[in-house]
C-alpha cells in the first residue's frame, strides 16, 4: 500500500513539472540557449520570457483554475473528456493573444514560430477532444520533440542525444498519465505524435 502510494505521488509530480504549457518556455531558452539568439541582451531575453509566461502558462492556468473552482470540480472531474473544452478554449486565446503581441512588437520569426506551435498543438488537441480524450501532457512533450527537429532542420545540427532525452521524458510522463488513470496508451501515444508533427510543421511552413 505504501508503495502503490509512493508510485502514485511521484506521477502526481510528473504531471505537475510537466504541464501542458510549458512548450513556449523551454522552446524560447533552448534558442537562447544554444542558437545565435544567445547574443541578445539578457534584459531583452528576460522580457520575453516573462511576457510568454505570463500569457502561455499564469494566465491560463489560473483562469483554469478558477474556472475548476467554480464549477466545484476537482482535477479528476475536470480530466472527464466532456468538461475539457473549455479549458481549451482559454488556454487556445491566451496563446492567440501571445501571438498577437509578439506579432505587434516585430519580434523575431524564430520566438513567434515556438508560441504558433504551441497554439497549433491546442487546437488541434482540441477538435480531437471532440470524439477521443487525448493527452495534452504528451503533446507538450511531443510538441518539443517536434520543433527541436525543425530547428535542427533549420539550424543543421546533431539533435540525436537530445531526442532521446526527450523520449525518455516523454515515457515517463505518460506512464504517469496512466498511473492516475487520466489516460490509456493510445491517448498518450497519440497525443506525443499530434505534438511532434504540429510543432515540426508549425516552425518549418508556417
Amino acid at each position: 500500500m505504501r508503495r502503490e502510494k509512493q508510485i502514485i505521488l511521484s506521477a502526481r509530480i510528473m504531471s505537475m513539472l510537466f504541464t501542458p504549457f510549458y512548450l513556449p518556455m523551454v522552446g524560447l531558452i533552448a534558442l537562447f540557449s544554444f542558437s545565435y539568439m544567445s547574443i541578445f541582451p539578457w534584459a531583452y531575453k528576460l522580457q520575453v520570457l516573462i511576457m510568454v509566461y505570463l500569457f502561455t502558462i499564469l494566465m491560463p492556468t489560473v483562469m483554469i483554475h478558477l474556472y475548476r473552482r467554480y464549477q466545484g470540480w476537482n482535477l479528476i472531474e475536470l480530466g472527464h473528456r466532456e468538461r475539457r473544452m473549455v479549458p481549451y478554449i482559454i488556454s487556445i486565446l491566451c496563446y492567440f493573444t501571445c501571438v498577437y503581441v509578439m506579432d505587434k512588437l516585430h519580434m523575431p520569426h524564430f520566438m513567434g514560430a515556438i508560441v504558433v506551435a504551441g497554439l497549433l498543438v491546442q487546437i488541434v488537441c482540441a477538435l480531437i477532444n471532440v470524439w477521443w480524450k487525448i493527452s495534452t501532457h504528451t503533446a507538450a512533450i511531443g510538441g518539443m520533440a517536434g520543433a527541436l527537429f525543425a530547428f535542427a532542420e533549420y539550424l543543421g545540427f546533431n539533435p540525436v542525444w537530445w531526442l532521446c532525452l526527450i523520449f525518455i521524458v516523454a515515457g515517463l510522463v505518460g506512464t504517469s498519465r496512466m498511473i492516475l488513470r487520466q489516460h490509456s496508451l493510445g491517448q498518450v501515444v497519440g497525443g506525443f505524435w499530434v505534438g511532434f508533427v504540429c510543432a515540426a510543421v508549425a516552425i518549418l511552413f508556417l
